[in-house]
């Protein structure tokens, strides 16, 4: 078993880092010093910081800043976003004053759980939609299906295949993941700094929206509040429902390091599901501070679909809340699985 959940948690390939370096103007010789081991510390821990004076200069007083709130020397982490930050001393000492920094990164104290599935049952899928966004709504479920001149957004009947209704994008731009809120529907775009704004019964365009610091468009989900949006990296941007702005982020981590290419999100009771691309796995994710607390492989499903040349990789999770089971398709599957999640 421990074998087994070793393998499936490197399916994720959690990047380390390593952010312990001092910044800043030294020229006094002050540096920053922590308990945090070549840079990352875990959330359950005490952050410990001491200023280093090499040059022993008389000191007035020293303050700190944690990604720029005022902070004492021991620090709490547990209440703290998962992922890289800055702190910062401003040194005062005989009449002058300087700043140094150096960076932390924040790990999760524990190890993913490891869950598994039972297939309910499996559905006919369109074998050419290259699937993005997967979604329920009010029991009917909506795709966002990509490609460049093959981009479309979709209302589907999942027990048969057949599509109810359909529009198309232009050429130019290539469909990522959607939710839905309130009674609208969200769909990004991938590299072309838009998503769209649809009427969920009409289809119609209602609004566009610019991206803010997020680069690229991924997946999409909310909780009710606050949109979620992923841009394939470790990043989940916070959006305003109301002008689709960045109110912040959090960042992807495990015990082990950041977890990239988050992809097709869904939130399912308080967590977000997110699958990774190219992993054919999902990550069950902590959206207050970024951890990742299960996984999920996925990987055989892949082998239970038509093989074809243009078969890719899994995308698509959609969670029913009236059946309480989870949708799962791929790009160019000939299938749509519901499946029940259990822990291993």
């Amino acid at each position: 078993m421990k074998i087994f959940k070793y393998l499936i948690i490197i399916f994720l390939s959690a990047t380390l880092v390593n952010c312990g370096s001092n910044a800043g103007a030294k020229k006094h010789g002050f540096s920053i010093k922590t308990n945090a081991e070549k840079g990352n510390i875990s959330n359950n821990e005490t952050l410990k910081l001491a200023l280093e004076n090499t040059k022993s200069h008389p000191i007035d007083s020293i303050s700190y800043t944690l990604d720029g709130k005022q902070i004492e020397t021991t620090i709490d982490l547990s209440n703290y976003k998962l992922g890289k930050h800055i702190i910062e001393a401003k040194v005062y000492f005989s009449g002058e004053n300087e700043s140094v920094n150096t960076a932390i990164t924040i790990l999760n104290h524990e190890l993913p759980k490891v869950f598994g599935y039972n297939i309910i049952n499996e559905y006919p899928h369109d074998i050419t939609s290259y699937t993005q966004g997967l979604e329920f709504h009010n029991g009917k479920l909506y795709e966002s299906v990509g490609q460049y001149k093959e981009s479309k957004l979709r209302l589907v009947d999942y027990k048969t295949g057949s599509v109810l209704k359909n529009i198309n994008l232009e050429d130019q731009y290539f469909a990522e993941g959607i939710t839905i809120f309130n009674n609208k529907i969200y769909q990004l775009t991938w590299k072309e700094n838009i998503g769209f704004v649809y009427d969920v019964d009409t289809f119609k365009k209602v609004s566009s929206f610019k991206y803010g610091k997020s680069k690229e468009g991924w997946g999409l989900c909310h909780d009710g509040k606050t949109i979620y949006k992923s841009d394939g990296s470790e990043k989940i941007w916070l959006l305003n429902p109301e002008n689709l702005t960045e109110s912040g982020h959090i960042e992807v981590y495990t015990n082990k390091g950041k977890i990239v290419g988050i992809n097709e999100m869904e939130w399912i009771n308080g967590d977000i599901y997110a699958n990774r691309y190219q992993k054919d796995g999902v990550a069950i994710i902590n959206p207050k501070n970024g951890a990742v607390i299960g996984v999920i492989d996925f990987s055989p499903l892949k082998k239970k679909v038509t093989q074809h040349q243009g078969l890719d990789v899994l995308n698509g999770i959609a969670y029913n809340p009236e059946t309480k089971t989870l949708f799962i398709t791929g790009k160019r599957w000939d299938k749509l699985f519901e499946v029940d999640i259990v822990e291993k």
